[in-house]
C-alpha cells in the first residue's frame, strides 16, 4: 500500500482536495471534549453492514443513527455557530474535537466492533476475499484517538463545493478526489438529511489504472453507492487510496433504481486521523 501512496503523490501531488496548507496549519481547537454533557449517541439496534463488492475496503452501515439521533446531531452542529452566514458551508477542526464528534467516533468504533467480532451480525468469511478479510485492522481500530480531524460540509441544492484543484469543471456536490495523503488509512463519512449517490472511480496514472496492480478491473465504470440519512461509509485500504469518490448533484446524475433523488440540503461529517508529525 505504501507503493500506491507514492504513486498517488506523483499523480495528485501532496494535496488531492481543496484543503490547502494554510487550512491544515490552522490553530488547534481548544474546545472541552466533555463540556456538552451526556451524549445521546448510543447503539440502538444491531448494525446492518453492506460491503460494496467491486471495491475492497468499502463498507456501508445503514441506519447508524436513528432519526432522533440525527436531529440531535444536527442541533449540536448548529449550536457550534459555524454556519451562521449563507456563504459558510464548511467547517474544519483539528486536535481536540467537539464532544459530539468524539461520541460519534466512539459509536463508529462500537459498530466496527460488532462486525469484526460478532458473527451474529455478519459472517465476514463469506462476504470478503482474502485481502479484505479483516474488516478494520487492529492497528486502525485501536489507535488513539480513532480520529482527530473533522470536516462538516453543508450542501444546499445547486451549491458547488470543489474538493480538488485538479478539476476544471466543478460539479454540484464534491468533485472526484482521493483524500490527502497526510491522513492515515481509515476514513469515516456520516450522511445526514438528504440522501445522495456517491460515485467511485478507480485512480489513474500515466501508465493507466493504478488499481490494476491490485486486480481492479480497468474496465469498471463509476460504481454508484446510495447514501441514506443516518448512514456511515467506511473507506480503508484500496477504497481509501485507489478509488476517487465524488457526488455530482447536477440534474440527471442523482438517480437510484431508475428514480431521481429529490435534492434537498445534505450535511456530511467526515472523520479522519492525521499522520504522525503532520
Amino acid at each position: 500500500m505504501e507503493e500506491h501512496r507514492m504513486i498517488l503523490k506523483d499523480v495528485f501531488g501532496e494535496s488531492s482536495d481543496s484543503e490547502d496548507d494554510e487550512q491544515l496549519k490552522q490553530q488547534i481547537q481548544s474546545e472541552d471534549p466533555n463540556g456538552d454533557g451526556q451524549s445521546q449517541l448510543i447503539l440502538e439496534k444491531s448494525p446492518s453492514w453492506e460491503r460494496v463488492s467491486e471495491i475492497n475496503g468499502l463498507w456501508i452501515c445503514r441506519d447508524l443513527l436513528s432519526p432522533q439521533q440525527q436531529s440531535s446531531l444536527l442541533s449540536s452542529i448548529k449550536d457550534e455557530g459555524w454556519f451562521t452566514e449563507v456563504s459558510h458551508n464548511q467547517a474544519m477542526r483539528f486536535g481536540n474535537l467537539p464532544a459530539w464528534a468524539i461520541e460519534l467516533a466512539k459509536l463508529i468504533r462500537e459498530v466496527v466492533h460488532y462486525i469484526d467480532h460478532d458473527s451474529e451480525f455478519v459472517d465476514i468469511t463469506t462476504c470478503c476475499d482474502d485481502k479484505d478479510a479483516s474488516f478494520f485492522p487492529s492497528n486502525l481500530f485501536w489507535r488513539e484517538p480513532l480520529f482527530d480531524q473533522l470536516i462538516v460540509n453543508v450542501y444546499q441544492p445547486g451549491e458547488i463545493i470543489a474538493m480538488t484543484v485538479l478539476a476544471s469543471d466543478y460539479v454540484q456536490g464534491i468533485c472526484a478526489h482521493v483524500d490527502l495523503m497526510r491522513f492515515e488509512d481509515g476514513i469515516a463519512i456520516v450522511s445526514l438529511e438528504s440522501s445522495c449517490v456517491m460515485h467511485f472511480t478507480a485512480v489513474e496514472s500515466e501508465d493507466g489504472i493504478i488499481g490494476k496492480q491490485s486486480g481492479i478491473d480497468p474496465g469498471l465504470a463509476k460504481i454508484p453507492v446510495h447514501l441514506t440519512p443516518g448512514s456511515l461509509v467506511l473507506m480503508r485500504g484500496e477504497a481509501r487510496y485507489l478509488w476517487k469518490h465524488e457526488i455530482n448533484r447536477q440534474p440527471g446524475c442523482q438517480t437510484w433504481e431508475g428514480r431521481d433523488i429529490d435534492q434537498k440540503r445534505r450535511t456530511s461529517i467526515t472523520l479522519r486521523k492525521l499522520c504522525p508529525n503532520e
